[in-house]
């Protein structure tokens, strides 16, 4: 924009009148240092002056190199407490340093112990599949087989019998108890229904009379409003002289009896209404009344069944544990023999496959369990110093997580530039950051230049501040004295000007 577009129109031929004598005057001048001083032609030119490099300013954050770690836990520990904190906030760590140890720990710690105890077992049964039998208990164990047998089928025999008459003893008391139960609820179905009727014919009659009562109430204003249209006539008459005073009260008398009809009419669908309730809500509450009485009684009976069915169930439960014990042990003991007959022979493939098995699945077991127990003890990623305790021994893991880790030793400025200045910045260029938390200039360089266009973060808050700007993120890395000079001030807002 001309400089003249500022001046106005008045003004501008007093302004030309005075750059014209300014030029007059410095020409007279020129002209006579020229003619009257000889150190005039010998004198050098003075060298023009430099205008001063324009920087490239913007509003920014100190960071550490790599941004800030929030250290958390995984997601399958979400929730559980800190038990032990390691650290402080201002602490270096080293990568891999433990940080922290939760509650889950000793729990993992007793699964760990556990899977690796099944992988014991698991090796162990390998072991024996591998061993085979020995062909010298072929004998034994043909004898062990056929005195198992009958002895198994003697206690199995006697033992059948109790069961059956446990049986048969819980079927007769069940069905006495069910014929109860249904006598009871044939009952209350009955009176149930009978009720239900009643309230029926209760609801029913109250509809008619209060639709019919409704229907008159509907008659008798219309007949009000048929009254107010002749009474309003016929004050008009009246008021023109047309008609006579007694015919303007007979109107006026017709009008008032109509109204206190539909009153007494809406007083009466009242008392229908009201009526109708009370008795409705007497035969409900016997309805209730005959609910809670049958309810009761069902429940009495369904307990003594249930009482019936869980003693017979115990005693059979225990007549038939025995029994049970009776088979399993004698089978057991059979098929313990017999499996030793057939392992005489040989070692089956598919034994030592099923053996084997076992023991990768409790390996499998043993890495898993280990794994979430590494998750329980919390370790630094890599080296830097602890900027925030978000959580302390004892407290839930806090949203934000346990702590804030960055390398503070080389802090970086983050600046946000102007979408339009970002053109000129290049990588390596001498950056100086200031503010007012610190004293001095910091110096560093630009070593990145980000790709993405966003709005700005971070503002100045003066007035008139464009809140809605666009900027690209560069980042500045400091020297090492400036990164130590503010290696605890992270995020810190701070300005920068890049020289161009």
């Amino acid at each position: 924009m001309n400089f003249q577009s500022f001046i106005k129109p008045n003004n501008r031929v007093i302004m030309g009148l005075v750059i014209a004598a300014a030029t007059v005057t410095a020409g007279t001048t020129f002209y006579g240092i020229s003619q009257f001083s000889p150190l005039a032609k010998n004198a050098e030119p003075l060298p023009a002056e430099t205008p001063p490099p324009r920087k490239i300013t913007a509003l920014g954050r100190l960071e550490p190199v790599g941004e800030v770690i929030g250290l958390g836990v995984s997601q399958a520990l979400d929730g559980d407490r800190l038990a032990k904190l390691l650290v402080k906030e201002g602490d270096r760590v080293k990568s891999g340093q433990l940080i922290a140890v939760l509650d889950a720990g000793d729990r993992l710690q007793s699964a760990v112990e556990e899977a690796k105890e099944k992988v014991k077992v698991a090796e162990a049964n390998l072991a024996r599949v591998k061993a085979g039998a020995k062909s010298g208990e072929i004998a034994a164990q043909t004898a062990t087989i056929s005195k198992l047998e009958a002895e198994t089928q003697g206690n199995q025999t006697a033992q059948e019998a109790t069961v059956d008459r446990l049986q048969a003893q819980w079927e007769g008391d069940r069905n006495s108890q069910a014929a109860t139960i249904n006598r009871i609820d044939a009952q209350w179905q009955g009176e149930k229904k009978a009720q239900e009727a009643t309230i029926s014919r209760i609801a029913a009659q109250w509809q008619g009379e209060r639709t019919a009562q409704i229907a008159a109430i509907n008659k008798l204003k219309a007949e009000l409003n048929n009254a107010e249209s002749e009474y309003l006539r016929h004050k008009q008459l009246a008021a023109e002289g047309a008609i006579s005073q007694s015919v303007m009260d007979s109107k006026r008398l017709a009008l008032e009896t109509t109204r206190q009809q539909v009153k007494e009419a809406e007083a009466n669908l009242r008392r229908i209404n009201s009526t109708s309730k009370q008795q409705l809500a007497e035969a409900q509450a016997n309805l209730d009344r005959i609910n809670s009485t049958a309810r009761q009684q069902l429940n009495e009976a369904e307990a003594n069944l249930a009482r019936t069915n869980s003693t017979a169930i115990q005693q059979l439960a225990e007549a038939e544990a025995t029994l049970k014990r009776i088979n399993e042990s004698g089978s057991e003991q059979l098929k313990e023999a017999r499996s030793t007959l057939d392992k005489i022979a040989e070692v089956r493939p598919v034994d030592l496959q099923a053996a084997q098995a076992e023991i990768d699945s409790a390996i499998a077991q043993l890495k898993r369990t280990q794994t979430e127990l590494n998750q329980a003890y919390i370790r630094s990623p890599k080296a830097g110093k602890i900027l925030k305790i978000h959580t302390r021994a004892g407290e839930k893991i806090s949203d934000d997580g346990i702590a804030d880790l960055g390398e503070t030793e080389q802090m970086v400025v983050v600046a946000e530039v102007y979408q339009t200045d970002i053109g000129k910045i290049k990588l390596g260029q001498k950056a100086a950051v200031t503010s007012q938390a610190f004293s001095g200039e910091l110096t560093g360089s630009v070593q990145e230049i980000g790709l993405k266009v966003s709005k700005q973060n971070v503002f100045s808050n003066q007035p008139g501040e464009n809140l809605d700007s666009r900027v690209i993120e560069v980042k500045i890395h400091l020297n090492s004295e400036a990164s130590k000079q503010v290696a605890g001030l992270t995020n810190l807002q701070v300005q920068v000007a890049i020289e161009n």
